[in-house]
């Protein structure tokens, strides 16, 4: 555990030049007010804009920030992850940069974490600035990760959270690829409390997570925590062919005990097609578990850093100061 660093805030970011001073000030601002030592880590996760440049310039002056610099876009779960890998606090605080959630939640969670829980997360209890369509496929998610998994994962609960150090130190002892933070978080456990907030819409810039990064997150949730899927398929496939067995036997009968001409080729062809689909997808299905096992068996790093810029701790500088003035 740091005996320097009291607080670690991990600021994952990808294209976030509009907003990412606002962000830098805001989150800034908060953690003065606690008086303890803390380290802005920002994760330049393969960014093509300026944001990275804005954040390395930030860190020559202001000693509490720390770049990590992905050398390309391994993805927002990988990115929270090297920051956790890099975190030196005692407490360490998940927030995209995008200020949907706000900073000033962070000192509730502080407080929450002082009287003993070890993981503190923000729930939504409204969601400004998204579509019917972005909730609705949101809340629908949700409850059917909470179905399909053998973990209890909250609801409406995005990554930002507060984390205790004995908690990170866990999660960095899991070492899958497809990684789905918030449901690894639920997994390992510990004394865990919610906190409702109302989160904001977008300050600037455009969502990270577009309608196929939000169903490779809902896949990599599903399969991560669970195989029920894989046994749905299975049940499914036993109804269908205990439908089409019953079927052939109707058939026959009729072919052989009357004189009745069997009709109806085209429902045939239609049944057969609807088979060859549910094939198909189970196929899906089967292909999706395959291919993580895949990922896993590969043994790559989940990410490389380009560069670590920043990183002088505020108590490690003062002791420096403190030794130069003897």
């Amino acid at each position: 555990m740091s005996t320097t660093i009291r607080y670690s805030i991990i600021i994952p970011m990808f294209n976030e030049e509009a907003v990412i001073q606002e962000t830098y000030r805001r989150i800034k601002k908060v953690m003065g007010t606690t008086g303890e030592p803390y380290e802005l880590l920002f994760v330049n996760d393969g960014s093509t804009d300026h944001c990275a440049e804005m954040i390395e310039e930030y860190s020559h002056w202001d000693e509490s920030v720390r770049l990590i610099d992905l050398s390309r876009n391994f993805g927002h779960q990988v990115a929270i992850t090297a920051g956790m890998d890099y975190a030196q606090g005692d407490a360490i605080v998940i927030i995209d940069a995008d200020l949907q959630d706000p900073p000033e939640l962070i000192l509730e969670m502080i407080e929450e974490w002082k009287v003993g829980f070890e993981v503190v997360y923000a729930k939504r209890v409204k969601r400004r600035g998204e579509s019917l369509f972005k909730k609705w496929t949101a809340s629908l998610f949700y409850r059917v990760l909470r179905y399909s998994t053998d973990i209890s994962i909250p609801v409406d609960t995005g990554d930002f959270r507060l984390i205790d150090r004995k908690v990170c130190d866990q999660l960095k002892r899991l070492p899958e690829k497809n990684r789905f933070v918030r449901g690894l978080v639920s997994w390992v456990g510990f004394r865990q409390k919610a906190i409702e907030y109302e989160r904001d819409e977008r300050l600037a810039g455009e969502t990270k997570y577009p309608l196929k990064r939000m169903i490779k997150l809902s896949l990599d949730g599903i399969t991560s925590f669970s195989y029920k899927p894989l046994k749905l398929a299975g049940y499914l496939g036993g109804v269908l062919s205990a439908a089409g067995f019953l079927y052939l036997m109707y058939v026959l009968y009729l072919a052989i005990f009357t004189d009745s001409v069997v009709k109806g080729w085209a429902s045939m062809i239609g049944i057969t097609l609807t088979f060859n689909g549910f094939v198909l997808v189970m196929l899906g299905i089967l292909g999706e578990y395959v291919g993580r096992i895949y990922d896993e068996t590969k043994g790559r790093p989940l990410y490389i850093v380009q560069e670590v810029y920043g990183g002088q701790p505020q108590v490690v500088q003062e002791k420096r100061k403190i030794q130069l003035n003897k």
